[in-house]
C-alpha cells in the first residue's frame, strides 16, 4: 500500500529565505582588505525598515476602504483600531531600530559611506507611500534640492504617488466621517452654546485667580492675563465658523469647522458609552502621528551624530533638511490643536438625562426602531 502524499510547503521555501538571505550585497566586498564589518548591519537594518513600511502600508490601505464611501459601518470602528495599534506597535520598533544602527560608531560608517552616493532614504518609495496615504501633500512638504518629492522615483511609481494624493487620503476621510457624525443633532441641546458658557465661566474663573493671587506680581499678573486672553483667541476657532474657515483659507488650520466640533465633542464626552469607540479612533490617530514625528526626529538625532553636520549621501543638507522636515510633516496637527479646546470635566455642560440615554448604548437600537 502505497503512502498517501501530501501537498507539503517547507518553512524556508514559504518565507523565501534563499531571496531575502542572499539580498545583503556588500558594495564595500570589492576592498583589497575585505568588506567593511558594519555595512551589513547597515543593508540589513534598511531592509527591514522597508518590510515594516509595507506592513504599515497593508493595514493603512484596509483602513482607508473601510472609510470610503458616504458611510462608514460602525462594527468597523474597532477593527480600525486595532489596525492603528499594530502600526504604533511597528512605529515603536522603528524607533527602537535605531539603536541598533547607532552601535555602528561615526568612523564604522565612514568605512563604506563613499559607496553610497547618491543613495538616500529619501528614495524610500514606501515611506513616500505612507506619508501621503496619512495625508502629506505636495504643497506642505519640504522641497529636496528644490525638486518636486517624486522626482527620484520611476514614471509608474510618480504616477501611483499622484494618484494617491488625488484620492482621498486618512486625514481626509477621518475629517468626513467626523462631519457626518450624528452626535451633533440635539434637538433639545445645544452643544457650542452650551459650551460657550462652560468656556466662559472657566476663563473668568481663571483671570479672578490670577488677579486674586498674593504670589503674583504685576508684571508676571500681566503677562499671565496676556496668555489667558491668547487661549481665549483659540477658542474662536469653535464659537466663530467664519473665524474657523478663515484660518483654513491662510492654512493655519486644515480641519473643516464641522469636523473641528465633532471631534471636540467626542473628546469632551468621551466617558459615555458609545463615544468610547469614536475617542480611542481618534487617539490611535493622534498615536500615529506622534510616533511618525517621533521617528522622523530620532532619524535626524542619529544622523547628526553619525555626519555631525556633512551632506547627506543624496545631496541634502543632513541632519538640518531632517529636523525640518520633523517639525513641518505633523499631518495630524489639527487634532492635537484639540486639547486647547478641552475644559474640565467640573466645567462640562451636564447632557439631558434622555441624551445620556441615547449616548449609552441605546442610542444605535433606537435609529433601527425608528
Amino acid at each position: 500500500m502505497s503512502k498517501q502524499k501530501y501537498n507539503t510547503i517547507h518553512y524556508k521555501n514559504y518565507l523565501a529565505l534563499d531571496e531575502i538571505l542572499s539580498a545583503q550585497n556588500l558594495k564595500s566586498a570589492a576592498e583589497p582588505d575585505g568588506p567593511a564589518h558594519d555595512e551589513m548591519l547597515f543593508i540589513i537594518i534598511h531592509q527591514v525598515y522597508e518590510l515594516w513600511f509595507k506592513q504599515i502600508i497593508h493595514e493603512l490601505e484596509w483602513i482607508i476602504r473601510a472609510f470610503e464611501g458616504d458611510s462608514v459601518d460602525e462594527r468597523n470602528i474597532g477593527t480600525a483600531v486595532d489596525r492603528l495599534e499594530r502600526i504604533l506597535e511597528i512605529l515603536k520598533v522603528l524607533i527602537a531600530q535605531i539603536r541598533i544602527l547607532e552601535t555602528m560608531t561615526p568612523l564604522d560608517f565612514l568605512d563604506f559611506r563613499n559607496y553610497l552616493f547618491p543613495a538616500s532614504g529619501f528614495q524610500s518609495f514606501q515611506f513616500r507611500k505612507v506619508e501621503a496615504m496619512l495625508g502629506l501633500k505636495s504643497d506642505t512638504r519640504m522641497t529636496y534640492n528644490e525638486q518636486h518629492y517624486t522626482i527620484p522615483f520611476t514614471s509608474e511609481e510618480a504616477k501611483e504617488l499622484d494618484e494617491i494624493e488625488s484620492n482621498k487620503s486618512l486625514f481626509e476621510l477621518v475629517a468626513a466621517w467626523l462631519e457626518r457624525t450624528p452626535f451633533l443633532e440635539f434637538k433639545e441641546f445645544n452643544f457650542l452654546s452650551k459650551y460657550h458658557e462652560a468656556v466662559d465661566h472657566m476663563l473668568q474663573k481663571e483671570r479672578k485667580a490670577i488677579d486674586e493671587s498674593e504670589f503674583l506680581g504685576v508684571e508676571e499678573k500681566a503677562m499671565r492675563i496676556r496668555m489667558l486672553e491668547g487661549t481665549d483667541n483659540y477658542f474662536q476657532t469653535v464659537m466663530d465658523k467664519d473665524f474657523h474657515e478663515l484660518q483654513v483659507e491662510k492654512g493655519e488650520a486644515r480641519l473643516s469647522y464641522k469636523a473641528t466640533v465633532a471631534a471636540l465633542l467626542i473628546n469632551l464626552y468621551r466617558d459615555e458609552p458609545i463615544l468610547h469607540l469614536p475617542y480611542n479612533f481618534l487617539e490611535r490617530i493622534l498615536d500615529i502621528d506622534e510616533y511618525v514625528t517621533m521617528w522622523r526626529y530620532r532619524h535626524a538625532q542619529m544622523v547628526l551624530r553619525m555626519l555631525g553636520k556633512k551632506v547627506g549621501t543624496g545631496g541634502s543638507s543632513g541632519y538640518d533638511y531632517l529636523a525640518k522636515t520633523a517639525q513641518k510633516h505633523h499631518i495630524f496637527r489639527d487634532f492635537h490643536n484639540i486639547s486647547t479646546l478641552l475644559i474640565p470635566r467640573s466645567e462640562l455642560p451636564e447632557l439631558p438625562v434622555h441624551l445620556r440615554k441615547e449616548l449609552g448604548f441605546y442610542f444605535t437600537q433606537k435609529v433601527l426602531d425608528d
